[in-house]
């Protein structure tokens, strides 16, 4: 139990520590010095317990529950001063706030909250989950490092307060474990909205009216998925003849009697996980710094989400309720893959995808099949690394062009070679790698179609919808590579370095991008199918072709990009040949009535066929009809 101790603690004993140092070289050390103990507690913690099965661990210390109510109101007391600055249309803010903190009240001051003997546990999934956040989570707070530097040089006008920035992120990191670790829903609860609360913190950093009005949004949303846990907490307490906040007893227990408080909490997975239509405050994350938006994109802030439904997946199974949050996540991968391709702001085509592959997981979460439960989990492994080293990428790229438009990042191949391998990894990893687009997708299409409640076959819709949703994604990832690897004539030799931290993160993500694939049935065999087989008793066995299938993919995902690395750094560049229309050297051409034209290419975004807007708002009514159907039919 003691490096679970260790996991939780220190990150969050470095925390305070980084809101009293200022930015030094001393402070740098340490962070990085932080980072690798971290990342090596994870690996450790995964070395000790893997292949032990589920262990729980009980915790002696004196008034232990009486602390985490404690900070359960400071936390609320905290968030409703914070609202001085919310404006009148924000107004459900406080009152959400003020709702939870009284639920939470009410369960502990009428004695009604049962003591948890075993309040902290690991098995293969929390394993995971503790590799993800310790390995990139740290990676990114690396990265962070030199990045706030150039940050606040690009940015001179906004006040430097890195000393908060570095603090919250390691606080998050900690509440991060406590989510993945807490056996006690109670406790779980308290570490679940300071999340809430350091993703509020981190999106308004820039201090704009627009980066505080996004971080009020984010704070609202999750807000009003964080009643549902306490909801869901109350029912448990309260009514359920169970009467325990134990979670693996809650998830023992079946659908029978848990349904309606694993329902509940599900919903606030559903906006932590930024779902439709609770996906705006994901988007709005984008005005805050690139670690930000890594961290929350890929290892902590929505792995949460969608960690608590893949626990619950086992009650969520054969019943409508979990059917219709398949829906749920499968209209969300459908809609925002398409409104992807319409993007061409690097980040929200990042943002965007990461709403889709989220829900994606939540449909084979809702399903909760064992096969489905296992390309759940492997979709969430290569998410976090891939849309991790993308997000990084583009913050680095940012900062040596000027500018985070795909349109802008012509040429970036010859321009910064190093930087476009980078981002053709993660590219290929999203839609090429093993599990990102065939192995995963084809097992839930086999799972989807078969599936079936009280012998109506309900997964055939959310197969075609699956269907549907997977060719957008090959669209706007291949035309995003289209751009890093064109050449355009004329092109300026790129100037200034990548800083050492960054090359660092990149490299790491980018080597354990490729590491994840190439070890994809290994991962499966050790890690993901022994929890499967926990709690189904049958788990997906890869034959020889799809093997074989995998190796092929692999080695495409490692040769293309390095192929680009070979371009001979002597070559000369001549301009487009346009059939002897050219005129001079320089990329023109003679086009109608003899006016000379400058040739570009730019890709298509058919933003005339999709608008963001209308999509946007047809999908956030469908998700909200298939919330009230999933409520409704909790009994069925």
């Amino acid at each position: 139990m003691n490096i679970l101790l260790f996991l939780l603690l220190f990150p969050a004993a470095m925390s305070l520590v980084f809101a009293i140092l200022p930015a030094n070289t001393f402070r740098n050390a340490l962070v990085r010095i932080s980072c690798l103990l971290i990342a090596a507690g994870s690996v450790y913690a995964a070395f000790v317990f893997n292949g032990q099965g589920y262990q729980s661990f009980k915790v002696e210390f004196p008034h232990i529950d009486m602390i985490f109510f404690g900070g359960e109101m400071l936390l609320s007391l905290f968030l409703l001063y914070k609202c001085i600055g919310i404006k009148k249309h924000e107004w459900y803010i406080p009152a959400l706030i003020i709702v939870q903190a009284g639920i939470m009240a009410y369960c502990e001051m009428s004695g009604a909250v049962p003591e948890v003997d075993n309040a902290l546990y690991i098995d293969n999934l929390s394993i995971i989950m503790a590799l993800i956040i310790g390995i990139i989570g740290s990676v990114i707070c690396y990265y962070a490092i030199s990045y706030m530097r150039d940050y606040h040089h690009h940015n001179p006008q906004m006040k430097d307060r890195q000393r908060s920035f570095f603090f919250i992120l390691f606080f998050f990191l900690s509440a991060m474990f406590g989510v993945v670790f807490s056996n006690n829903l109670v406790w779980l609860y308290l570490f679940w909205e300071i999340t809430t609360l350091s993703s509020f913190i981190l999106i308004g950093y820039p201090k704009t009216e627009e980066a505080t009005r996004n971080a009020y949004r984010a704070l609202g949303l999750n807000l009003l998925g964080g009643l549902g846990f306490a909801g869901g907490i109350l029912y448990l307490v309260k009514f359920c003849p169970e009467h325990t906040v134990d979670l693996a007893r809650v998830i023992a227990s079946g659908p029978g009697l848990m349904l309606i408080p694993v329902v509940l909490i599900s919903f606030a997975g559903v906006a932590k996980s930024a779902q439709m239509p609770f996906s705006s405050w994901l988007l709005g994350a984008m005005v805050a710094p690139t670690p930000v938006s890594a961290l929350l994109h890929s290892s902590t802030m929505v792995k949460a989400g969608i960690f608590i439904i893949i626990k619950f997946a086992p009650v969520l199974s054969g019943t409508w309720a979990g059917y219709f949050l398949a829906l749920i996540g499968a209209v969300t991968f459908l809609m925002t893959s398409i409104i992807a391709v319409t993007q061409s702001n690097a980040k929200r085509v990042l943002a965007y995808s990461t709403i889709a592959n989220l829900g994606l997981i939540v449909a084979c979460a809702g399903i909760g099949t064992y096969e489905t439960l296992w390309a759940a989990v492997l979709l969430t492994i290569f998410h976090a690394v891939s849309k991790g080293l993308l997000f990084l990428g583009v913050g680095s790229i940012e900062h040596k062009i000027g500018s985070r438009d795909i349109e802008d990042m012509d040429g970036l191949i010859v321009n910064r070679p190093g930087l476009a391998v980078v981002m053709l990894i993660g590219i290929l990893g999203m839609f090429l790698a093993p599990f990102g687009m065939l192995i995963s997708k084809w097992m839930c299409l086999e799972a989807f179609v078969s599936s079936s409640i009280f012998g109506l076959p309900t997964g055939v819709l959310i197969a075609m919808i699956l269907a549907f949703g997977s060719a957008p994604t090959l669209f706007f990832w291949a035309k995003w590579m289209g751009k890093i690897v064109s050449v355009p004539a004329g092109l300026a030799k790129g100037e200034g370095r990548v800083p050492g931290d960054e090359w660092t993160a990149l490299v790491v993500l980018a080597v354990a991008t490729v590491a994840t694939a190439a070890l994809f049935p290994v991962i499966s065999w050790v890690s993901v199918e022994p929890y499967i087989v926990s709690l189904y008793h049958q788990t997906v066995s890869l034959s020889q072709g799809n093997t074989i299938i995998m190796s092929i993919l692999l080695a495409l995902m490692i040769l293309l990009p390095l192929s680009f690395l070979a371009y001979p750094k002597k070559t000369k560049l001549v301009p487009r040949y346009l059939g002897g229309a050219n005129v001079g050297d320089k990329g023109e051409f003679l086009g109608a009535m003899g006016v000379v034209q400058q040739a570009t290419m730019r890709n298509y975004y058919l933003a005339g066929f999709f608008s963001e807007k209308k999509l946007t708002i047809a999908s956030v009514l469908v998700t909200i009809c298939l919330i009230v159907t999933m409520f409704a039919v909790v009994k069925l």
